[in-house]
């Protein structure tokens, strides 16, 4: 069981894609804590707790599955805003290894974030992570800028 998350985080260039062809999850989310994170999630029909540790690109992860009677009770617990935003898991290739393997997580937020749009790509090692060339549609890397984490959106709205 893998307790920890690799991932890079990126803002979106240009999508030179149609979003409609790849899987969406429709995902809301509250922080009923920021330090630690502890989280409640919804995705689709899925619902659970997550504890994150601290860190940006490397970081401890737990997640625990919840009922939706649990995560009903749970998410009207959440400090600031509710977050909301729809997930397109985009697979793109792995230039190192010549295969698909790697999924862009494009969200596209909505609410008080609508405008904001960030990728996301996790990994399984950290070598992986290093060694990642984003494709030519990925705009600015964010991995290490606090601000563009859910937990200090959950707080302030995105400008």
């Amino acid at each position: 069981m893998k307790n920890y998350e690799i991932e890079r985080k990126f803002l979106v260039k240009d999508l030179p894609l149609d979003l409609k062809e790849y899987q969406k999850l429709e995902i809301e989310q509250g922080y009923l804590c920021t330090k630690p994170v502890l989280r409640v999630r919804r995705e689709n029909d899925s619902y659970y707790m997550t504890y994150k540790g601290k860190g940006f690109a490397v970081r401890e992860e737990y997640n625990l599955p919840l009922t939706k009677e649990a995560y009903d009770k749970l998410i009207k617990k959440a400090d600031g805003v509710i977050i909301t935003k729809d997930r397109y898991n985009v697979p793109i290739e792995n230039i190192y290894e010549d295969s698909y393997d790697l999924i862009a997580q494009v969200d596209i937020f909505h609410g008080r974030h609508e405008g904001l749009r960030l990728i996301e790509v996790e990994f399984d090692t950290e070598e992986e992570e290093q060694s990642f060339v984003p494709p030519d549609w990925f705009g600015d890397e964010v991995t290490e800028d606090y601000s563009y984490s859910n937990s200090w959106l959950s707080e302030h709205p995105f400008n």
